[in-house]
């Protein structure tokens, strides 16, 4: 049996913040605003694990009403989530997310992501794929005011 989920967030961009993306620190003047850690690209793959584990969105587990989430690493929640897989007995099968971002450039950047998001949720290195676009300078990522990311999962029931 399998599943599959899809997975979206969205945050806007901030002066004097750091820039995390897959969990990997970008050198940009603008970070990602947010209780966490602001990765969009983490969220976008935890709120796609969770769907597909019909599971609910990482707002639920995760609120940030909740003092213990602020400034958490999205790694950190990942790996939770990673074990609400594993109980439920499925385990990730793979990843394929979008970030979208005008800036700055991260096609350099990708492979590190890809590589911290597989140790994370357990797959080999080809079983997680992030590509990076612009929105062509349209909308809010095109005038640079925030980023986001989708992500699709898929989920394979652990064999018994």
């Amino acid at each position: 049996m399998f599943r599959i989920g899809f997975g979206y967030d969205v945050h806007r961009l901030k002066e004097n913040r750091p820039l995390i993306l897959g969990g990997v620190q970008i050198p940009h003047p603008w970070g990602l605003d947010g209780h966490s850690d602001a990765d969009v690209l983490t969220h976008a793959v935890m709120d796609g694990v969770l769907g597909a584990l019909g599971a609910g969105d990482i707002g639920q587990h995760f609120p940030d009403t909740d003092p213990q989430y602020k400034d958490i690493s999205s790694l950190s929640m990942l790996k939770t989530v990673v074990g609400m897989v594993k109980e439920s007995g499925f385990q990730v099968n793979n990843v394929d997310a979008t970030i979208v971002a005008q800036a700055p450039r991260l096609a350099s950047y990708l492979s590190d992501m890809e590589m911290q998001l597989a140790a994370l949720l357990e797959v080999p290195d080809h079983a997680v794929n992030v590509k990076a676009t612009t929105s062509e300078r349209l909308g809010f990522c095109g005038r640079g005011e925030g980023m986001e990311a989708f992500a699709v999962i898929s989920l394979l029931e652990r064999n018994p």
